[in-house]
């Protein structure tokens, strides 16, 4: 017996309990930052400073952000100064200068403020000095959840986990999305369904990451319908940030699979912006492990209440501005060999065995724009 999309949920997954079997064996060592979530979340940045006793915190972030912060709390006492220079794929270089900007302040503590650019950077130092880490997203990536960081130097990109990457805190505040364009918002939150996706089939999931990981796909997804018609629509921006902060943790806990190892190797060959990377690649990931994970398959379809979820991913990013495949960012043709070349060499764990002409013909279809396989 089947639902209207095909999907007989009751026989798959055990909708109370999450179980895909009475007798499924898993173990469960979350990770996770602390966080304060809500409208006004930001007035509680001088008080978690002082509970984490720092004093001279170094804020990383972009020009656009510096502004942005400076209207969200002022200038307390407690930030000694701010680090403009975040970009994309966290360079090296970039790291380096922010390392002597540490140093010269003698900083106690790091506060990222902005996207995935800023967050990374932040990542990067507190890996490096051991400082706590407190992040304030203002777009969905949900990177701030992980204690991952994915840094690029001569064209490849390190990617590299570790306790003292996980900020210390969290703090998300609706106030800092609401002026984020359309396309910022889409291709952002996109980003946090991919870790959604992978948090449903990785190495290390678990019942309890599948439940978080259907739920906040689906806010994501009821966001994404509303956001196009509103973007000011609060409701539907904070659903977004909810769904990130549980994709985010998801993905923490669970691991990551072949959709974030093919955009971690595009983003460091290419210099490709992340997001748009995440929103091209992500359906046609699916299709490849679709069959290979059909319980994990029957969660995002009942999250996208759809019964092919990438065809409905690729529907919700339709708008105009938004790429939809790898040649409109710049990626030559002749770089889907190198992607599959280095995606092999180094594989993330993934359920369906990674196959070399199999993964030619999912770069070459999201190079081309094509509809997933």
């Amino acid at each position: 017996m089947t639902n209207a999309l095909g999907v007989a949920p009751a026989a798959v997954i055990d909708d109370a309990r999450g179980l895909e079997s009475p007798m499924q064996s898993f173990v469960s060592r979350l990770r996770t930052p602390d966080v304060i979530f809500g409208s006004g979340s930001n007035q509680r940045l001088v008080e978690e400073l002082a509970r984490l006793g720092a004093g001279r915190a170094l804020v990383l972030t972009t020009d656009r952000g510096a502004a942005q912060l400076r209207k969200a709390v002022g200038a307390p006492s407690a930030i000694a100064d701010i680090f403009t220079g975040a970009r994309m794929h966290t360079p090296y270089e970039v790291t380096e200068r922010a390392m002597v900007r540490v140093s010269e302040m003698n900083a106690d503590c790091l506060i990222s403020f902005g996207g995935g650019s800023s967050i990374g950077l932040a990542k990067a130092l507190a890996l490096r000095t051991g400082l706590p880490h407190v992040a304030m997203p203002t777009t969905y990536s949900g990177s701030e959840m992980t204690s991952i960081v994915g840094e690029t130097e001569g064209g490849r990109k390190r990617t590299t986990r570790h306790d003292r990457i996980l900020p210390r805190t969290v703090i998300y505040d609706v106030n800092d999305t609401t002026d984020l364009p359309l396309r910022t918002t889409l291709t952002s939150a996109v980003n946090a369904i991919a870790h959604g996706v992978e948090t449903l089939y990785a190495e290390n999931g678990n019942p309890f990451l599948s439940m978080v990981a259907e739920a906040g796909i689906a806010d994501l997804v009821a966001a994404l319908e509303a956001l196009p018609r509103d973007l000011g629509n609060r409701e539907a921006r904070h659903r977004a940030l909810y769904g990130a902060w549980l994709c985010g943790m998801g993905l923490n806990n669970a691991g990551m699979a072949l959709h974030h190892k093919l955009c971690h190797v595009i983003g460091g060959a290419f210099d490709l912006p992340h997001a748009e990377t995440h929103t091209i690649v992500l359906p046609h990931a699916i299709s490849y492990n679709a069959e290979a994970a059909p319980s994990a398959f029957a969660r995002m379809q009942r999250a996208f209440a759809a019964a092919r979820p990438q065809d409905r991913l690729r529907e919700l990013a339709a708008i105009d501005g938004v790429p939809r495949a790898l040649r409109e960012l710049g990626m030559p043709e002749d770089g889907i060999v190198t992607v599959v070349e280095r995606t092999l060499e180094a594989p993330y764990w993934n359920p369906r065995p990674l196959e070399r002409d199999a993964l030619l013909a999912l770069v070459t279809n999201a190079w081309r724009g094509d509809r997933p396989a």
